[in-house]
């Protein structure tokens, strides 16, 4: 009875997740603890993935995370049940935006929902980081500083990010370059 909920975890997620695709990421931890269909490392892998193939990153992820759980049957359903809400409510909008676009309370909402997305994509943006560049298991054990950060990993993407800001290069280039450095140095 796998996909019953996957569904209505995909179809709850994209009803909710304001912000586009990585508003998804807090839905996506928040199913990872409940089910246990995946873990907080296997969504770093989504993001990853999600964020290095064509398509719409909460698209991506749901049919990663679908197919991880229910294999092509999940990943169909997953990406289907979280696009569905999504159609239904920006055809309702469609309608009556136009009509009720000028209405201060229209105009208050989509402020706060601004402000709502921006905190949901902070919070998951700083559990990426946590599980991408920390390693808790090895602190834990240790108590040792210097085994919490994974120094790999956060000096690739300090070089990245200046690197992106100065080079304005395409964002494809450093995924790839990014993947190679990974591969070379087992990350």
């Amino acid at each position: 009875m796998v996909l019953p909920r996957l569904m209505y975890e995909f179809a709850k997620t994209g009803l909710f997740s304001v912000g586009g695709g990585l508003a998804t990421l807090p839905f996506l931890y928040e199913m990872s603890d409940a089910t246990g269909w995946f873990t907080h490392a296997d969504i770093a892998d989504m993001i990853a993935i999600s964020e290095s193939t064509p398509g719409a990153i909460g698209i991506n992820m749901s049919t990663y995370a679908g197919f991880t759980t229910a294999g092509v049957p999940g990943g169909i359903l997953a990406s289907l049940a979280l696009a569905f809400p999504s159609v239904v409510i920006i055809l309702i909008i469609a309608k009556f935006l136009e009509k009720y676009r000028n209405n201060k309370l229209v105009d208050g909402a989509f402020y706060g929902l601004r402000a709502a997305s921006i905190a949901m994509i902070s919070a998951a943006g700083l559990n990426v980081a946590k599980v991408a560049l920390l390693h808790l298991g090895a602190y834990q054990l240790t108590g040792n500083i210097m085994d919490l950060l994974n120094l790999k990993a956060i000096i690739l993407a300090v070089l990245i990010f200046i690197g992106q800001r100065k080079l304005k290069w395409s964002p494809v280039l450093f995924i790839a370059l990014s993947a190679v450095v990974g591969i070379l140095l087992k990350f």
